[in-house]
């Protein structure tokens, strides 16, 4: 990779990521996910749209004894996620390819668990982005609709799905839901008390039957707004962000 590359902490070090210095950088919401997923130890993890892997390796090391899988598009991300993968010892296989033309190894195999935090914005409803490697991350050019199928085709019986995303795009992914996938669970993200959510995480569950539940939203910020140096989150956000604690939405 010919840009300039940074290695970050996340989980107050116990993640070590390599990035690129411009274009897409990590932030809280793949450590969010992270967090969101009940995955247990032993079981099968594939991310669709890996990035350089921040999602995969902080659940992996919550968690422990995970096998992921990633796909990842841009070679440069990939390349970056397998080093990753070694920098923190950990079981990911990294395959380059367009979600939605998988290879047979990927399309052979199906998941415990299949986690995205896929881009964001619709790119008819706005402007791309000028780095290229950002652009891909953050704008939707693969439809929304894509993406949640070939998580319900990827994901065992029973076994679960989880993206995070904008909350605006919740009409979006519900109507998007391959049928397979049912008792859906939305969890909102508030960034202060007195405003509106501004992230959501949905998980489903392959052959799920229970109702829809819509979750009390979880308090990103303390206090209504921003009023001292530094960060301000809410000591249980501190705890997922720092320590690795589990997010907290019920199994």
């Amino acid at each position: 990779m010919s840009q300039k590359i940074s290695q970050n902490e996340y989980l107050g070090g116990k993640v070590q990521i390599r990035q690129p210095v411009t274009g897409y950088r990590a932030g809280v919401d793949p450590v969010l996910l992270a967090a969101s997923v009940p995955a247990r130890p032993g079981q099968a993890v594939l991310e669709l749209g890996l990035g350089v892997g921040t999602a995969a390796l902080c659940l992996t090391a919550r968690v422990g004894n995970l096998a992921l899988t990633g796909v990842e598009i841009q070679p440069e991300y990939a390349a970056l996620a397998r080093e990753n993968a070694t920098l923190n010892a950990a079981d990911l296989t990294v395959v380059e390819a367009d979600l939605t033309a998988l290879p047979d190894t990927v399309k052979n195999m199906r998941f415990d668990h299949v986690i995205a935090n896929p881009p964001y914005f619709d790119r008819d409803a706005g402007h791309a982005a000028q780095n290229k490697g950002r652009e891909t991350a953050m704008g939707e050019a693969t439809p929304l609709a894509d993406w949640l199928d070939v998580a319900a085709r990827r994901v065992k019986p029973k076994g679960y799905v989880s993206f995070i995303h904008r909350a605006e795009r919740v009409q979006d992914l519900l109507v998007s839901l391959p049928k397979v996938l049912g008792s859906v669970q939305i969890q909102p993200l508030q960034p202060r008390l007195g405003r509106d959510a501004h992230l959501v995480i949905l998980r489903a569950r392959h052959s799920g039957k229970a109702p829809l539940r819509f979750h009390a939203p979880i308090l990103m910020h303390a206090g209504a707004q921003h009023g001292q140096d530094g960060e301000d989150y809410t000591p249980h956000i501190k705890d997922v962000l720092r320590q690795g604690a589990a997010l907290g939405m019920p199994d």
